[in-house]
């Protein structure tokens, strides 16, 4: 699990990536539990966590609330 702490620290593309790469391993870790895998079935829960923190983050600095900072700040 992935801290909110840690994520705000990201800059902005970097959370656009991390949510691509939540996203695709959200897709795979769905494939495995219904492919009957039990210890995907935990993991699903988590990750779909993390996507949201991302995604709540993203949306943040989009509104303007948010304490993200670009990478092109210095």
């Amino acid at each position: 699990m992935t801290k909110i702490g840690d994520l705000r620290e990201l800059g902005v593309e970097d959370l656009k990536q991390r949510e691509g790469e939540l996203a695709e391993q959200s897709f795979r870790l769905r494939l495995r539990k219904s492919m009957g895998e039990q210890e995907a079935a935990g993991k699903v829960q988590e990750n779909r966590r993390d996507l949201a923190r991302v995604k709540t983050l993203l949306q943040e600095h989009a509104l303007g609330l948010g304490t993200v900072t670009s990478e092109t700040d210095g």
